[in-house]
């Protein structure tokens, strides 16, 4: 899957407060692997793992090999909107 960065920026800034600790609990990795699956640089505490970043326009391009965070992030989302 591939989409730009602002695009996955807006995802993580539609999500409420706590949610990256909230798919970091579901999933049993550190918040910090969560935030930088959003853009985070934060790799003291934890890897980026298959996500790939490219520069361009519109922030450039993300290309995923594992949605599984995304994943949790839309559904959180989705129970948001209900």
């Amino acid at each position: 899957m591939t989409i730009t960065f602002n695009e996955l920026r807006r995802i993580k800034d539609q999500l409420p407060s706590g949610s990256s600790q909230r798919i970091a609990d579901e999933l049993g990795i550190d918040v910090e692997v969560v935030r930088n699956y959003f853009g985070g640089r934060h790799f003291e505490g934890g890897n980026t793992v298959g996500i790939h970043f490219e520069p361009g326009p519109d922030g450039g391009v993300v290309t995923f090999d594992d949605t599984t965070i995304l994943d949790c992030a839309q559904r959180i989302l989705q129970e948001q909107a209900n």
